[in-house]
């Protein structure tokens, strides 16, 4: 695969590579795609949870009722 960039992207890249941080400019750009993909997942697990709970309609508690009982769950009274 090869990727076309502009010339200062380029640089950026190789200064980042010749930090020592990574091997290469192919190391450096895979650890972004890396980055990403660990991002779009943690994405798309809060967006699951937040669709079960809209899924899950409105509460008959009020917000100090569920608060208290999560301080009681805690252990904190």
């Amino acid at each position: 695969m090869n990727i076309s960039l502009p010339d200062l992207m380029k640089s950026w890249i190789e200064a980042q590579a010749r930090t020592g941080r990574y091997s290469n400019s192919s190391d450096y750009v895979r650890d972004l795609i890396r980055r990403e993909q660990d991002r779009a997942e943690k994405i798309q697990s809060m967006q699951a949870l937040v669709d079960d709970a809209r899924a899950g309609g409105v509460a008959d508690e009020t917000m100090a009722d569920i608060r208290d009982r999560a301080l009681r769950r805690a252990g904190i009274d």
